[in-house]
């Protein structure tokens, strides 16, 4: 499994962790033997076969881990884990830094999958509360067939009980959206994939109480015994207390003691016992501690009850291990499970706890072209919309935006988070002393109070400053120069740091579009100690550094080199520092990052494409660096015109500047003048980025409005359409009732005497004029409501006339009602006053 530490059957969980020690190589961790393969710790491709070579190569990456403080970096994050296995192996998987690209990249995925279920408030990722420890001991019990202790078999139902937890959880999540599954892969079937025997935790709890003895319904025989020791117990409490209340009339103080199981009488060294017994210990300044002769049979019948009561105690426990060992690889497997989960989560804990990012881990060889790029500057709050477009994302080959230093971060938000306590502390004994008399020692908590405020007010104030790297595909050597504390070690470590956080399946400390190639060894020769033991100066110590660091770096290596060339005579550290950089350029390592003073280094890069210049940036104002980079241009040099703003007397000044060269003097000011325009340039791209974020904004007001005026036109359209509905319905209404209306009157009509047909027909005439004038009603307020809202369908034209409808005969000349329909021989029946006749659909009019 990626990221999880492997081991053989026999020594899944017993082999203890094995650390780096001179020899990398020889004294590998078992685990990692197993699970990266027995192979090189450098590129195979440079291995050597000696003894001499192995340990040189352990030297030199040790030397480089110790520089960068990688170790420190391995306990924060390791700090994060919540049990022992998960920090001892998330050191150990971050300190070998022995990954291939393709396993980096599944360190990655696990971190990224972890978070997502932090995110996502997945409950069980909390390991704190297993016992690793007694779960190892009862497994190790197992495999001897040992009886384990009763908090050893609960330590093992407390694991499985919890990956129960975890996978219900998980359970619940993919239920609630299957998308979950793919975000949390591969955590996903690590997590599913543990087996939980629930009959083997119905057996503990069966028999182990909440403390981890072993319960008295345990067993028939563990039961007795104890009875027995209770029983026995409280007869020798009433004896001792019979023998103490005799003896208390002569005696002031004597009390009852259990040494060793048995119990005894004690008294003050003054205080004689009369008490007949055997004499335990006794003499001057020491009282005297006595078993009674009546006590003795008890305290030896007791001894053996609760002997009694560890054997079958031993027995319950030893039914519980036997259960145990035949789950024992099931066991094992949640248990590694669970360290490697801790892992992981650890790693996630920390990116999201420093707000680190994703880094795009790239493998140079297949991703990134030869072609010439040109470097561009980006400033420091553009750099996502500079980096937004695939065609400038590939145009990079280191790419960390705001980068922080992890170790700098680290201790600023500590000094921050103690400032604060000291803040809380100092307010609350501040309002506990208010009383008159505490008066003076009030006022100087207030004092103190102030005092910490500001301090807080101070490092809130003035945080870590992130440095942006960005490299360019044909650059193969960057040269970075800047006055001493201007931050460029710092910037060699940060970088050194970002490189092998990414490769440790960590997320960087840097903000969005991380651009990071895989690297297969970091090398660094930073500072200036002196190797006493080999009697060896800082120039020396450098030299034999550089020259271990050039014998192993490969193609795939990144080499950061501090202050390259210095030690020595000045023209001979620059010469010499020339050729070690022009080396790396032609044949070492993929990039090389080195700082300097020599001015001879910056005009590397005009003669060869491989170089690049960089400088840190210096405020000449206020006389201190900024700690920011500035690309593209070599440093000047500040000391003469620092000493001119400091006061040093002109005639020195003038003198020192004859001195440095009327050459060198234009030289610098060519420089200030690049230094300028790259601070115009930066400012006019932080402009112009600014009114592009500004018009995007208005660009989404526009839409938004424009989306609010449609949702309004819909709901004024819906307004109408109800309102031309609710008329047509009235309309529809008020000719329904007219047509009962009519229907019973000519109903009535059909039953008057031949006297009153006259005046029926002139009514009937009437009602049909009346009806007809509704219908026509009826048809404008539909030819309204159709001009209104487009979409109401048109009413259906009637092919055949309803029972009830009246209908035109042309051959009687009069209107008749219609009975009944027969829509398949297309006839129809009507009845015209007192007649009824059957006709064709043809022989009459709507």
């Amino acid at each position: 499994m990626n990221g999880m530490t492997i081991y053989s059957q026999s020594q899944m969980i017993f082999s203890p962790p094995l650390y780096f020690s001179s020899t990398i190589c020889s004294n590998r961790p078992v685990s990692l033997l197993f699970k990266f393969g027995i192979k090189s710790f450098l590129n195979p491709l440079q291995s050597n076969s000696k003894e001499t070579c192995n340990h040189q190569r352990s030297s030199v990456l040790e030397n480089s881990l110790r520089v960068l403080e990688w170790d420190k970096v391995c306990d924060s994050v390791a700090s994060f884990a919540g049990t022992s296995l998960g920090r001892e192996a998330t050191k150990e998987q971050l300190w070998s830094l022995s990954q291939s690209y393709e396993e980096s990249l599944n360190l990655l995925a696990e971190t990224t999958a972890a978070i997502e279920m932090l995110k996502y408030r997945l409950g069980g990722l909390d390991f704190t509360g297993i016992d690793v420890a007694r779960v190892k001991s009862a497994l190790r019990h197992a495999t001897r067939n040992t009886p384990m202790s009763g908090k050893e078999a609960l330590a093992v139902t407390s694991l499985l009980q919890f990956t129960e937890i975890l996978q219900f959880n998980l359970k619940v999540a993919l239920k609630e959206d299957s998308e979950w599954y793919n975000s949390f892969m591969p955590l996903t079937e690590m997590i599913m994939d543990m087996a939980i025997n629930q009959s083997l935790v119905k057996s503990i709890v069966q028999v182990i109480d909440e403390g981890g003895s072993v319960k008295d319904s345990a067993s028939i025989t563990l039961k007795r015994s104890r009875d027995q020791v209770r029983m026995l117990e409280r007869k020798l409490i009433q004896l001792m207390d019979s023998l103490v209340r005799n003896e208390l009339k002569e005696t002031s103080s004597l009390e009852v003691s259990n040494i060793n199981g048995r119990w005894c009488v004690k008294s003050e060294a003054s205080q004689p016992i009369n008490v007949t017994g055997l004499l335990l210990s006794g003499g001057s300044g020491v009282g005297s501690l006595v078993e009674p002769f009546s006590a003795i049979p008890l305290n030896d019948e007791l001894q053996q009850a609760r002997l009694l009561v560890a054997k079958a105690e031993e027995e319950v426990l030893l039914k519980l291990t036997e259960k145990i060992e035949k789950d024992l690889d099931d066991i094992h497997n949640s248990l590694n499970t669970i360290v490697q989960l801790d892992m992981v989560v650890a790693r996630a804990k920390y990116s999201l706890s420093f707000g680190g990012a994703l880094p795009d881990l790239v493998f140079m060889e297949e991703k990134i072209g030869c072609s010439t790029v040109e470097l561009h500057p980006p400033g420091d709050k553009t750099v996502k919309d500079t980096l937004s477009s695939n065609s400038s994302q590939k145009q990079w080959t280191l790419c960390l935006p705001n980068a922080y230093h992890p170790l700098l971060l680290q201790q600023h938000r500590q000094n921050l988070k103690k400032a604060k306590k000291d803040v809380k502390d100092a307010k609350e004994e501040i309002s506990r002393r208010n009383q008159g008399e505490y008066m003076s020692l009030e006022e100087n908590l207030t004092e103190r109070h102030s005092s910490l405020e500001m301090q807080v007010t101070k490092l809130e104030e003035s945080p870590p400053v992130p440095v942006d790297f960005f490299v360019g595909t044909r650059t193969r050597v960057l040269v970075i120069t800047g006055p001493n504390t201007g931050g460029k070690t710092i910037c060699l470590k940060t970088v050194g740091l970002a490189a092998m956080m990414a490769k440790s399946g960590l997320y960087v400390l840097s903000s969005e579009s991380v651009q990071i190639p895989w690297f297969d060894a970091v090398f660094a020769d930073i500072g200036d100690e002196q190797s006493l033991s080999q009697s060896l100066s800082t120039f020396s110590g450098h030299l034999r550094r550089i020259s271990g660091i050039q014998a192993e770096a490969t193609n795939m290596s990144l080499v950061l080199l501090d202050e390259v060339g210095a030690g020595t005579n000045p023209l001979e550290g620059a010469a010499l520092g020339m050729s070690v950089l022009e080396s790396f350029a032609e044949s070492g390592a993929l990039l090389t990052i080195a700082t300097t003073h020599h001015g001879e280094l910056k005009t590397l890069k005009y003669s060869n494409d491989a170089f690049e210049n960089a400088c840190m940036e210096f405020d000449e104002v206020k006389l201190k660096p900024t700690y920011k980079i500035l690309w593209g241009i070599p440093g000047r040099s500040n000391a003469i015109n620092i000493a001119e703003r400091l006061g040093l007397p002109n005639i020195i000044i003038d003198d020192a500047r004859e001195l440095y060269g009327i050459a060198s003097a234009q030289i610098d000011r060519v420089i200030y003048d690049m230094e300028q325009f790259k601070q115009e340039f930066r400012d006019h791209t932080h402009e112009a980025q600014h009114y592009i974020r500004l018009s995007k904004v208005l660009h989404e007001n526009l839409l938004a409005t424009k989306r609010r005026i449609t949702e309004h036109e819909t709901v004024q359209n819906y307004k109408k359409m109800r309102e031309v509905y609710e008329a047509a319905a009235v309309a529809r209404s008020l000719i329904h009732k007219k047509l009962r209306e009519f229907r019973a009157s000519a109903t009535k009509r059909l039953q008057v005497t031949p006297a009153t047909k006259s005046q029926s027909v002139a009514a009937d005439d009437k009602q049909q004029r009346l009806a007809d004038n509704m219908n026509r009603s009826h048809s404008n307020i539909s030819a309204d409501s159709s001009k209104s809202i487009t979409y109401i369908p048109a009413e259906r034209k009637i092919q055949f006339p309803k029972v009830g409808d009246w209908v035109h005969v042309p051959s009687l000349g009069k209107k008749a009602i219609v009975l009944k329909v027969e829509t398949s021989k297309q006839a129809i029946t009507i009845q015209a006053n007192n007649m009824k006749l059957k006709l064709k659909l043809s022989d009459i009019q709507a």
